[in-house]
């Protein structure tokens, strides 16, 4: 197959790692992928970029819109030696110009749709996904893709939390029923659980057009291991977190509990930036308290989840967090919210699951049991290693979505 990907590449956030995880899965097992990104400012650039990569090197082919006096290049439709053999090295990127782009949202330029249009034409792939990306132009793609007879699959990250708890799972509910109309137009959409399926059908998606397929990672590189112990850690016990510092994370929560129960021995690593950093009070005298950054490198972000003792995550909203899982495939004792659909994710045992009212209170309590029992932290740890290798691995979510992809586009 052919897959058109659109999706992010930067900055980074958890919609990135999901994109360049399944769209380099998808390409290890002989599928092509042509990437879409917004990646050209506006101001910068009229015309949409696309790109070929070739021996690990990225070779512009043409603005969209401009024509080389070969169209030939672009067919990787019948006849084409790309459609017959290994297409992933040979499709190219395509690159979007936007005015505004955030970890939250993006606004593309006016002619983002056009130059999308253009280079599907001209691409010819078997299908669309799109990784929604919180831009108007998710609500123009069923139509764009309708008029060239391509399949639309989309997958829904926006966070949710189903109880309503706080205004910002209320302000989540509100960006579902923005959605739910757009996405009733979807061929199908993938969402991470059975609650977010189930919000989206009372908002009105068709039960058909909806696939659960929860995230994965890949537990072959994500599992427990030898580590370096940073200095700022020698002698203590690590207890992390590791994501954005925004709002819908509630690390102040978690910062509160910390302060309150001041765990002898423990050192809170925060790995992580965003909106709220100049707000948290991530200084600490006592040392208990370490701001380690925002951090690039998943070589450091596993051997961080190695050295940690236990995870905790206290989102307000979520998903279904990658670095949750992560963290249980590396063996860490998780400790999360049940926002999203991280209830179901730790239930039975593979790890501690909080209500999302008063988590700095729930905090509290939990902090010292986990601080005076480690062969508790240790089973817990083991536990949620299990679940992810049982339900949440990379290539049980990519057998999904080949077996989703089969249902608009006959394989030979």
């Amino acid at each position: 197959m052919h897959v058109a990907w659109l999706g992010k590449k930067s900055p980074f956030c958890g919609n990135v790692t999901y994109g360049l995880a399944i769209t380099e899965a998808l390409r290890e097992r002989g599928h092509g992928v042509s990437f879409f990104h917004f990646d050209t400012p506006a101001a910068h650039l009229s015309l949409g970029r696309i790109f070929r990569h070739s021996g690990g090197r990225q070779e512009e082919v043409a603005p969209l819109g401009a024509s080389n006096g070969n169209e030939s290049d672009w067919d990787h439709g019948q006849g084409s030696p790309a459609a017959t053999t290994t297409l992933g090295d040979h499709l190219p990127e395509v690159a979007l110009p936007y005015l505004v782009r955030s970890q939250i949202y993006t606004i593309p330029s006016p002619q983002a749709a056009r130059d999308l249009r253009h280079a599907l034409q001209r691409l010819q792939p078997d299908l669309v996904h799109a990784s929604l990306t919180l831009s108007p132009l998710d609500f123009r793609l069923p139509e764009i893709c309708q008029h060239l007879g391509l399949p639309l699959v989309a997958t829904f990250h926006s966070p949710f939390n189903a109880r309503l708890r706080s205004a910002t799972a209320t302000t989540m509910r509100q960006l579902y029923k923005l959605y739910a109309p757009a996405l009733a137009r979807y061929d199908s959409v993938v969402v991470f659980s059975e609650l977010q399926a189930e919000e989206l059908a009372r908002l009105g998606v068709p039960q058909s057009r909806l696939a659960v397929i929860p995230n994965g990672i890949d537990s072959r590189l994500w599992c427990p291991g030898p580590s370096t112990m940073p200095p700022v850690f020698q002698g203590k016990r690590v207890f992390l977190y590791m994501g954005r510092l925004a709002p819908e994370k509630n690390v102040e929560a978690l910062l509160k509990a910390w302060r309150t129960v001041q765990p002898e021995g423990c050192i809170l690593a925060v790995v992580g930036d965003g909106p709220l950093r100049a707000s948290l009070p991530l200084d600490s005298d006592d040392g208990t308290i370490y701001w380690w950054g925002y951090e690039k490198r998943w070589e450091e972000r596993l051997n961080l989840l190695r050295n940690a003792e236990v995870f905790i995550l206290p989102s307000l909203v979520e998903g279904l967090s990658l670095a949750l899982l992560e963290a249980m495939a590396v063996g860490t004792a998780c400790v999360a919210t049940d926002a999203g659909a991280h209830g179901d994710v730790l239930a039975g045992g593979a790890g501690i699951v909080l209500s999302t009212d008063n988590v700095a209170t729930h905090l509290r309590t939990i902090l010292p049991i986990l601080r005076d029992q480690p062969r508790f932290t240790a089973d817990l740890g083991h536990q949620a290693r299990q679940r992810v290798l049982e339900r949440y691995t990379l290539a049980d979510n990519v057998s999904a979505l080949e077996g989703l992809y089969r249902q608009y586009v006959l394989v030979e």
